[in-house]
């Protein structure tokens, strides 16, 4: 193979692995957002009204999303789900920019990975919307988790929230931070499974074939299992009013280590469960699975939603 055939092949491999445009998809990252703002005090409610407010994306695009008349409470609601979505947005706009290797799903090494400097910052920081903690089923040397992550950023945004630093720079870290924590409580956000196949990783999920309709891997299948990424406000509210209550215990849990663990012990326990094998596929969903894996999503999703608002309450400044 020549040298310019060699390197074609490995963009081709890169490329078919890339990960997908989102994590929850529209859908899902909307409903995490429509529960963390039943949850949220009026005076957090306010203050996060004034904060994404700031975000460019708020009168150009957002707001022409809303229907007319719609009331303005019922408006404040929406724009506060759009606003989740903003980190994948701006992976549709030209503006914005891959930073770092593999699709800028590896961050680079000039010392800009995990700036935070606001909207200023015109990369997209696609590996900020994960944490590939490994784990192998059959023996193959473990990867180091790359930094930095969706876990380390989220407790850098969050400190931001409850320092004095300047509304324009907690604006776009709430931006970041709505997106992140529904992300890090997609279970294929939190791990890759290792093997002598793929001592890299699978790239969360996106590695595994799947053949049913409109689900090319595993990850995608997961990511849209509440609906379509493209859904209104108004259709993701319709479903969301009926996720489940969440456990009490559960739901007082502040640390992002902890619901980052939850989500890798789902991924090795519920998602890479029969009938997805230790391959790579095509496998195919079976009811059981699919029954299994949209109650698991519906109850992560509620829970994402009640833990958000519970740091918003309890850190926004």
């Amino acid at each position: 193979m020549t040298l310019r055939r060699r390197a074609l092949a490995v963009a081709v491999l890169l490329a078919s692995i890339a990960r997908p445009a989102h994590a929850w998809n529209g859908f899902g990252h909307m409903a995490v957002a429509y529960v963390a703002y039943e949850h949220l005090t009026p005076s957090t409610r306010a203050r996060v009204r004034t904060l994404l407010r700031k975000n460019p994306f708020y009168s150009s695009n957002w707001k022409h999303q809303i229907p007319a008349g719609t009331p303005t409470a019922d408006a404040d609601r929406m724009l506060f789900m759009i606003a989740a979505t903003w980190p994948d947005q701006i992976k549709r706009d030209d503006r914005y920019h891959d930073d770092g290797t593999d699709g800028g799903d590896r961050p680079p090494s000039d010392g800009t990975a995990a700036q935070n400097v606001g909207y200023a910052d015109q990369a997209r920081h696609k590996y900020w919307h994960f944490i590939d903690t490994p784990f192998s089923p059959d023996g193959t040397p473990l990867p180091p988790v790359p930094t930095p992550n969706a876990g380390t950023q989220i407790a850098s945004f969050r400190a931001t929230l409850a320092s004095r630093d300047p509304d324009a720079l907690k604006s776009y870290d709430l931006s970041w931070l709505l997106h992140l924590v529904g992300d890090v409580h997609q279970p294929l956000h939190c791990a890759t499974r290792v093997s002598a196949g793929r001592p890299g990783g699978d790239y969360g999920g996106n590695g595994v074939k799947l053949s049913c309709r409109g689900c090319s891997s595993l990850h995608l299948y997961w990511d849209g299992l509440l609906g379509p990424g493209d859904a209104s406000p108004e259709a993701v509210i319709a479903v969301a009013r009926s996720l489940p209550v969440p456990d009490a215990t559960a739901a007082a849990k502040h640390d992002a280590k902890d619901w980052i663990a939850e989500s890798f012990q789902l991924a090795r326990d519920k998602v890479y469960a029969p009938p997805i094998g230790v391959g790579d596929g095509p496998y195919q969903p079976t009811t059981g699975y699919r029954n299994a894996a949209r109650a698991l999503a519906r109850k992560r999703i509620a829970l994402a939603g009640v833990r958000l608002a519970n740091l918003l309450n309890d850190e926004l400044r």
